[in-house]
């Protein structure tokens, strides 16, 4: 089974993910779909990955499409893309090899809770105060002056 995701870099907040027996480019493009419909973001959003599921023309016009700016580093540079790294070693200690799929629906019902319940709203990051990545979203907004007031 093959995983994308789409994680947001400020917010270590997995917001978008696909999970499928083949790593074509649907994979990445319904991962990206998700992050998209979650965060309706403004123009000059920037992506960043190297993988070459990610720089397909069908990505990359997607991405153009929404107004972002793509962006890519210089091959055999692993740690422009630590972030999401990390998460992949934090998914396979603390869900996938702790578990035994019995099918593709399985992993995915697993896979959504752990993102969803667990690493979303429950894993602590030191980089965000020790808090989750919802909470600290949820801090960062309330904290945020509110469009037209003073």
């Amino acid at each position: 089974m093959y995983l994308a995701v789409v994680i947001d870099a400020f917010s270590r907040r997995v917001i978008g993910w696909a999970l499928d027996r083949s790593v074509e480019d649907e994979l990445t493009l319904a991962a990206l779909r998700m992050a998209l419909e979650l965060r309706r973001p403004p123009a000059g959003l920037v992506h960043h990955d190297r993988g070459s599921q990610y720089a397909s023309a069908d990505y990359t016009d997607v991405l153009k499409a929404h107004g972002c700016d793509i962006s890519m580093s210089h091959k055999a540079s692993p740690w422009e893309n630590g972030n999401c790294e990390s998460w992949m070693k934090t998914l396979k200690y603390e869900e996938v090899y702790r578990q035994e799929y019995r099918d593709l629906a399985e992993a995915r019902a697993s896979l959504s809770f752990f993102i969803d319940k667990v690493y979303n709203q429950k894993r602590l990051h030191s980089a965000l105060g020790y808090r989750p990545p919802v909470e600290f979203e949820q801090t960062l907004a309330a904290s945020s002056p509110k469009a037209g007031g003073s």
